[in-house]
């Protein structure tokens, strides 16, 4: 995995913990680990496995840490793009793959499993949301993923239209730069960096109107957040509450940390990556404007959001994290402890947060097999995050799917378009 060519996104932190991989025999894989660890299948059910011998290697393979040894090179994309590496056990067998316009897949009669409900299924990108909606009402497709909010009603009117939507484990949230003095996008503090007192950080928290953001701009699809996961999933402090916006108390918290005339503050987010995000960061900045903390937003691309992201140019970014089944785990791990890459922590830091007393209670979740002690850890870390405003959760997304009439789709947490579960309705 450390050595997968072009990897659009590191996933080394989920083979971390595994100190050896032996297959003693032809069905059996032994993993070892340093210290007891819960979260080893959760974290292994996250990447994908191709064997050697698919990828044109014949001779023996010897796991370590920095990559497999005997392989002299891995596939590149492109092989899987053509079919060439791809394999599969799976109910549908790969037919065609064309770039920017569709992906083709056929039923495998032999499949071992329930037997497929379709004969072909084909995947077709089409970005722009009123040409989505206008493909499934007009009949060309079955099914659209991510309908936008502002059709939701009309799509729900259509006599020949269902919408499907579920909960999901994505939080949208606001990542402080705990770390860069001065700050990229802050101006009027003389170069100093007023994210890094907690009592900037929770005037920010206050001046937000998360159930209005929910109301207003999510049309209902999304529930307020305060904690990194919602409360389906475990290591939920079921005592951390919602926080009420109150304008005047963020005021005042920004006048003891030594700014009652506000400063200027720049907002970066992506602008087709999760639903509403350019909105949702306007919202945002308008509110940290009545504050006092004069907000602009800097709005792009996925692909050049995250390269600036990782870059660190951002002072205050809007982003979204989907939790695994490995619940608060998942997120507190990525996303604020401290970054080490050799314990695969913070790979998604990017506010470079660092709490001695948080990592410890991060460790000992990651290292507790027993589940109540295992989740007690947990709900520890999550109140440090909350107390400390570590992170800023705004909400939890709902996903929606909008299908014709007389088909269902099983809606998923993780907001995956698992289209073997696109089924006739009973």
């Amino acid at each position: 995995m450390p050595n997968v060519p072009n990897s659009p996104s590191s996933m080394e932190g989920f083979i971390k913990r595994a100190e050896t991989i032996e297959a003693p025999d032809d069905h059996t894989i032994r993993v070892t680990t340093a210290t007891p660890y819960p979260l080893l299948l959760s974290d292994f059910a996250s990447f994908g496995v191709v064997s050697a011998s698919a990828a044109g290697h014949d001779g023996p393979v010897t796991y370590t840490k920095g990559g497999c040894e005997g392989i002299a090179s891995y596939p590149p994309s492109e092989d899987y793009n053509s079919g060439k590496a791809a394999i599969g056990t799976g109910p549908y067998k790969f037919v065609s793959f064309v770039s920017g316009d569709r992906i083709t897949l056929a039923r495998f009669d032999d499949y071992w499993g329930e037997k497929p409900h379709w004969e072909e299924i084909v995947i077709r990108p089409i970005t722009n949301d009123g040409a989505r909606v206008a493909a499934l009402l007009a009949g060309d497709v079955d099914i659209i993923e991510k309908p936008p909010v502002q059709d939701l009603e009309t799509l729900r009117a259509e006599d020949g239209v269902d919408v499907v939507q579920g909960a999901s484990s994505r939080v949208i949230y606001l990542h402080f730069d705990h770390q860069g003095e001065p700050s990229p996008g802050i101006g009027g503090t003389d170069g100093k960096n007023p994210l890094k007192d907690v009592r900037v950080r929770k005037a920010i928290s206050l001046a937000i109107d998360r159930p209005l953001i929910v109301d207003r701009i999510m049309g209902g699809l999304a529930v307020p957040a305060r904690q990194l996961v919602p409360d389906f999933m475990r290591g939920v402090d079921p005592e951390i509450g919602l926080e009420e916006a109150n304008l005047e108390e963020a005021k005042k918290l920004l006048a003891e940390a030594g700014y009652p005339d506000g400063f200027t503050l720049v907002l970066g987010t992506p602008n087709d990556r999760y639903i509403n995000d350019s909105k949702i960061a306007q919202a945002v900045a308008q509110m940290l404007t009545r504050a006092g903390i004069k907000t602009d937003v800097d709005a792009m691309t996925k692909s050049v959001f995250f390269s600036r992201r990782n870059k660190y140019e951002f002072s205050l970014y809007l982003a979204g994290w989907g939790a695994s089944g490995a619940g608060m785990a998942s997120p507190l791990r990525a996303l604020v402890a401290s970054q080490n890459k050799d314990k695969g922590l913070g790979g998604t830091n990017r506010g470079r947060y660092s709490n001695p007393v948080l990592d410890a209670e991060i460790e000992t979740a990651l290292a507790t097999v027993e589940p109540e002690a295992h989740d007690a850890a947990l709900r520890r870390a999550s109140k440090i995050v909350v107390d400390d405003v570590a992170i800023l959760p705004l909400h939890y997304e709902v996903t929606p799917w909008a299908l014709r009439k007389g088909l269902t789709i099983t809606p998923r947490a993780d907001q995956h378009t698992v289209l073997t579960t696109v089924r006739p309705v009973d």
